[in-house]
């Protein structure tokens, strides 16, 4: 074995102990200790560090890594993964949820929006800065004509139209809103309902929201069977559907029916009138006995208010010759937290006026 040099050792432990400084303020083991202690100038084994216990309980516990994972992923791939991970937790985690203290959702049969949007009330209303999501009924617009009226309202980013595709100027729904739903969804998934372009659901953070335009029985009841006995039926099951997936429902909109008969001015010879059978109220009540609530007549038990007035009678209005047909209905599980159901009967700009919800956001 050749001896050491001991100058060459000197010059080695000068620079060793420089190192050394900066070193023993990391939990990197020193190197003078390494190559200079009496045990490992015979050995040369490393030695642990001089980390002290408290620090080392201090770092976090690691998850144990089987031999296949560390084959399968790099350590940097791995990290990259788990921090696109956690950014997809934080951009998807914002989805449909509500910074405000209350949530406002607006409802409005506009009878042909065309025509609408050239009204200064609808304009005045629509454009409320506490309005958090807007839903339109009978817009009659066809699928060229939704990129122009997004236009009409800014400030709502998030905007969901549906179309009938049977026939133009007829029906159709809109959801739009300041927050970004999880998902949406068009019609029940039936075709024989789908094609009106009558049903936009919107999925939140606690709720699924529905808007929707219920089919008219017609002046002559020539749909009144269909209305009956499959339109409701097969809406009854999907709102069913919706809280079985844990969340609860607001529906809401034109639902074409006068439920009791404190909902219309006066009952009397309307049995036969398309929303008036008792058919249709019947279903009606079938419904709500599944858990759901009319919100306004659940808080609002004797009033008289309407949301529709006829055009062909020009007294309706200032005679208080209403119908209720506009309305928003909540899973039982949600009524604790409305704080109001309103009909704004005071707002012109179709021969319906708009209904509005307020809910405690918590």
């Amino acid at each position: 074995m050749t001896e050491k040099n001991p100058i060459l050792i000197n010059l080695g432990k000068n620079l060793l102990n420089y190192y050394n400084k900066i070193l023993l303020k990391t939990s990197v083991t020193p190197l003078y200790n390494y190559w200079f202690s009496p045990i490992n100038m015979k050995e040369k084994k490393p030695v642990k560090s001089r980390a002290k216990k408290s620090d080392e309980a201090k770092k976090p516990a690691k998850r144990k890594v089987s031999d296949s994972e560390e084959e399968k992923i790099p350590a940097k791939a791995s990290k990259q993964a788990k921090l696109i991970s956690e950014d997809a937790k934080i951009q998807t985690s914002s989805l449909g949820i509500f910074s405000s203290p209350e949530i406002h959702i607006v409802s409005w049969n506009v009878n042909g929006i065309r025509a609408c949007i050239k009204k200064q009330s609808f304009i005045t209303f629509t454009g409320r800065d506490n309005i958090d999501i807007l839903c339109f009924n009978e817009t009659k617009l066809q699928d060229t004509n939704i990129q122009d009226f997004k236009n009409n309202f800014p400030a709502f980013p998030y905007q969901y139209w549906s179309c009938s595709r049977t026939k133009k100027g007829y029906s159709g729904t809109a959801i739009l809103s300041k927050i970004e739903p999880i998902s949406i969804v068009t019609g029940l998934g039936r075709r024989k309902h789908d094609d009106e372009g009558r049903v936009i659901t919107a999925e939140f953070d606690t709720f699924f929201l529905i808007s929707t335009y219920v089919p008219n029985a017609g002046q002559k009841l020539d749909r009144l069977s269909y209305r009956t006995q499959e339109w409701d039926n097969d809406f009854r099951n999907y709102l069913k559907q919706l809280e079985a997936r844990g969340k609860s429902v607001i529906w809401l909109g034109d639902l074409n029916v006068v439920h009791q008969d404190i909902d219309i001015y006066n009952m009397n010879g309307k049995e036969k009138c398309a929303g008036c059978t008792p058919q249709e109220r019947e279903q009606f009540t079938q419904t709500l006995a599944e858990g759901f609530v009319d919100s306004f007549r659940h808080l609002y038990p004797s009033e008289r208010k309407y949301s529709w007035y006829s055009t062909k009678n020009p007294r309706a209005k200032s005679e208080n010759m209403g119908w209720r047909l506009d309305y928003i209905v909540v899973s039982q599980a949600l009524i604790s937290r409305v704080r109001d159901s309103l009909i704004h009967n005071d707002i012109i700009g179709s021969d319906h006026h708009p209904v509005e919800i307020i809910l405690i956001n918590n």
